[in-house]
């Protein structure tokens, strides 16, 4: 028995080794068939990851397929809190898993998209699953940001393309810089495509895609972060231990060691020795420092930042990356965007080579996101490109927004020179049809007028009819040099009432003409309420002094009509005939017998019965002001003739040039310009007789409104209430909005397509920045260079700016229209145009013409009266 037990077991033992060696041997045998066979196994490996690959790839693309785009349009006071922009990232988060069960991970995130194509300074889309569009169309930022579905974009090939992917770089637990709100953290951004140019093909379009990850990747994730953490702390370790066994050994082998040695007889009898060094100890790794960002599960995704810039240019979208990039740096702090790639020398290998071109392409257009590993953030560090541009966003003025202007172009105004972020400038012009009215503000000499000019200018080459109404007569000179063509000398009338020289000449005009055709009743009520504006008569003030002067208008333009209607138009009567109509008996009596078939019965009445009653001081308050105009020389000329020249209504129908300057400010001045005023807005409202499609387009240009609307102030407030509905628009210009009537203010600015400054006090200015929301402040206003201009404009419905223009100078801008030579040829035409003659021969007639009007009733009289019954004209005296 005691043999038989050591047999078995070497038996046992010589089996096993037998099966071990026959195992050996057989795993050599696969190896070398394997080895002969390779492409078995490769077959093997390559045809189940195909097929898988191509599975995913097409799940990918069919659920890309179901994608919906939004575009997020924010006004100029869009100015979100960090809450709201927090909660637009975490609907992003969400709604990146809004996608069939199926869908791979790839096409499981949601885009937003910022494009700058010429079209927008840069506009704001979100694309993403189809399933999350009701998530994503409701925004928690309000009213401010208008939501609206889009339509796929296709763009045209250009013949330059530069592509690129940004990752995170630094320490990849880090995160961003904390960008503040104010200025807008997409600031950066807008300034690199500032400079785009549409027209060269230039397009720059950044896209950033959002996705959720799962969370075993994210453990994953973590567990290579902390295995990198705990093997740096190790490294970290051993370096220390080395460091401190070399001191160590240095200490030891150092002269002073022997010599310590030597006194203290360390080392002799064996006592001694080398000194025992502790070598230190790795420290545990703290999971929160290691992870960083990564330590929290909430709001952690994964970004795919891609960015391509095109153009037809060589070298402008190498530019504009490289712009781009820097945009970006603006983002870094201890971790930072850079582009994914290296470079050798000067070439650089990345999103634009082989292999990794292809992947962009079909990521950038299928709208998948495969981010890189370091690219995790939190929403936080996204705050910045979650929310469309807000209020501290300085946007470009792109030629979309406001179109350039072209000479001879009818549809287009005048109102500016824009400069570009790229030192381009540009002529701005906003369009005809939509500039109804404007108003400037600014001080003296700062550059109201010239711009005023200009536009007007442009406006009367473009074939368009205006008038100019000028106080002080300074732009007359300033513009005739740009208006002297032959083609516009036909249509220029200047009326002048400033009589300098030795031999002056007048054009003159008839308040009460009737040989236009206007209706008697709005030629009455148009001079009455001159009068009643600028001397402060109403109902309550001076009911006798409006009622005796709306008498006697109404007999005067009676006469009138019934000469015009008799061929004798140079028998009119005009406003100073109001005088000889209350104190002369004889003519008042042979006016109402001769024209009582045309009066009503109240005011035949009124002359019979209550006009006999007044007491003789009761018609001063009428008579005083047209003695003062009769006592001027100037407009006495200017308005005691029968026939007048000036008719604004013809004017605006015939598309004419009208230059009107009032001879100064004074109380008759005043009275005047409130007569020329009043006129304007009677003829301005018959327009109603024509179809509004047949109504041709006029522009009046007032300058001073401080001095026209303090001899008018409710009738210029009607013109800006009114005129848009006849096409006929206004400009105003003023130095004070402050001191303009509360009328004419609320008016203004109430209705002003086009709202300008240029320098002044801020005191001045506050009015207008105020209705800017004070962006820009008055204080920046005040700082304005001579001719420079902050403007807001109107521009397919929408208000533009304030934006900072050049006022244009005509030197520069007109230079190829200026004629100096033919000034006098245009002085000569535009008083030829407005039927000016001396003043001497128009006094002597407004001299003769009671004479005249006298005979004229006379032989009139005794008709009327045998058809009336009233052959008694002493009754009315």
């Amino acid at each position: 028995m005691g043999s038989a037990a050591p047999a078995v077991t070497g038996l046992a033992l010589e089996r096993a080794s037998g099966h071990v060696l026959d195992l050996i041997t057989g795993v050599l045998e696969a190896v070398d068939w394997f080895y002969d066979h390779w492409y078995v196994l490769a077959a093997a490996i390559a045809v189940p990851w195909g097929v898988s690959a191509l599975l995913v790839r097409h799940l990918a693309e069919r659920a890309c397929a179901q994608r919906m785009a939004l575009e997020l349009t924010s006004t100029r006071y869009f100015d979100p809190s960090l809450e709201e922009i927090f909660r637009r990232g975490v609907q992003l988060a969400r709604a990146s898993t809004s996608q069939p069960w199926w869908a791979p991970r790839r096409a499981k995130a949601v885009q937003i998209r910022l494009r700058a194509d010429g079209s927008s300074p840069l506009r704001y889309r979100v694309e993403g699953p189809a399933g999350g569009e009701r998530l994503l169309s409701i925004t928690p930022f309000g009213p401010n940001v208008a939501v609206t579905r889009a339509r796929p974009i296709r763009d045209k090939p250009r013949e330059h393309t530069v592509r690129a992917e940004f990752v995170l770089r630094g320490r990849p637990t880090a995160p961003l810089r904390d960008v503040p709100l104010e200025p807008d953290p997409l600031q950066p951004l807008v300034d690199a495509v500032s400079d785009l140019r549409a027209e060269l093909g230039d397009l720059a379009e950044i896209r950033l895609d959002i996705q959720r990850a799962p969370k075993w990747v994210l453990r994953a994730r973590r567990l290579e972060l902390m295995g990198a953490a705990r093997r740096r702390e190790r490294r970290e370790t051993q370096r220390a231990a080395r460091w401190v066994r070399q001191d160590a050994m240095g200490l030891e082998d150092s002269l002073g060691w022997h010599l310590q040695s030597l006194v203290t007889g360390t080392g002799k009898d064996g006592s001694g020795g080398r000194r025992l060094v502790m070598p230190p100890v790795p420290r545990r790794v703290d999971a929160d420092i290691a992870l960083g960002k990564l330590a929290d599960d909430d709001h952690l995704v994964r970004v795919q930042l891609l960015v391509m810039c095109a153009s037809n240019v060589e070298g402008r979208a190498q530019a504009r990356l490289a712009q781009l990039q820097a945009a970006f740096d603006v983002f870094g702090g201890r971790s930072r965007w850079a582009m994914r790639g290296f470079r050798l020398g000067p070439w650089r290998f990345g999103a634009d080579q082989w292999p990794t071109q292809r992947s962009f392409e079909r990521r950038w257009q299928l709208g998948q996101c495969q981010p890189p590993r370091a690219n995790w953030m939190r929403l936080e560090e996204l705050t910045g490109l979650l929310k469309p541009p807000t209020a501290h966003c300085r946007l470009p003025l792109l030629a979309g927004d406001l179109p350039s202007f072209a000479f001879r172009d009818p549809e287009l105004l005048l109102q500016g020179i824009y400069r570009a972020p790229d030192g381009r400038r540009r002529l701005v012009a906003t369009y005809t049809s939509e500039t109804l009215f404007e108003c400037a503000v600014g001080k003296a000499g700062g550059g109201k007028t010239e711009r005023a000019l200009a536009q007007a200018i442009g406006w009367a080459h473009a074939g368009g009819g205006l008038m100019f109404v000028d106080p002080h007569r300074d732009s007359w000179p300033r513009a005739a040099t740009f208006l002297a063509h032959d083609h516009l000398m036909q249509k220029i009338a200047l009326i002048d009432l400033n009589t300098a020289g030795p031999d002056p000449v007048l054009s003159s005009w008839n308040p009460l003409a009737m040989h236009h055709g206007q209706a008697p009743h709005d030629v009455v009520e148009a001079v009455t309420d001159a009068f009643a504006s600028i001397l402060g008569w109403d109902d309550a003030a001076a009911p006798r002094a409006l009622t005796i002067l709306t008498s006697s208008l109404a007999v005067l333009v009676a006469i009138n009509q019934a000469a015009c209607q008799a061929g004798r138009r140079e028998d009119q009567a005009t406003l100073f005939h109001v005088r000889s109509l209350i104190s002369d008996p004889n003519f008042r009596g042979a006016a109402l017998a001769a024209v009582a078939d045309r009066l009503d019965a109240d005011t035949r009445a009124w002359w019979r019965t209550v006009f006999p009653t007044f007491p003789p001081d009761a018609f001063g308050v009428v008579l005083n002001p047209l003695a003062r105009l009769a006592a001027n020389p100037v407009t006495r000329a200017f308005l005691g003739q029968p026939v007048g020249v000036y008719n604004s209504r013809a004017a605006m129908d015939d598309g004419l040039i009208v230059w009107v300057c009032p001879a100064g400010n004074g109380p008759t001045d005043r009275l005047l310009t409130a007569l020329i005023a009043r006129d304007l807005l009677r003829a301005v409202r018959s327009r109603r007789d024509t179809p509004e499609e047949q109504r041709r387009p006029f522009r009046l240009y007032f300058d001073e409104l401080i001095t026209l609307t303090g001899a008018a102030p409710e009738t210029i407030a009607s013109m800006f209430e009114d005129f848009r509905k006849y096409r006929v628009t206004v400009h105003g210009m003023t130095q004070l909005l402050g001191r303009l009537p509360a009328p004419v203010r609320m008016s203004l600015t109430q209705n002003a397509s086009t709202l300008a400054s240029t320098t002044g006090s801020k005191t001045a200015i506050e009015p207008i920045t105020a209705e800017w929301g004070d962006k820009p402040s008055a204080g920046e206003v005040a700082l304005l260079e001579r001719f420079e201009h902050y403007i807001s404009l109107t521009v397919d419905g929408r208000r533009v700016g304030p934006v900072r223009l050049t006022g244009p100078h005509l030197d520069e801008v007109f230079a190829d229209f200026a004629r100096p030579g033919s000034v006098a040829a245009l002085e000569r035409a535009a008083r030829t145009m407005a039927g000016a003659r001396p003043l001497g021969e128009l006094s002597g007639t407004a001299a003769i013409q009671q004479g005249r009007i006298s005979d004229f009733l006379v032989q009139h009289m005794p008709a009327a009266a045998a058809e009336t019954g009233q052959s008694n004209p002493q009754r009315y005296q």
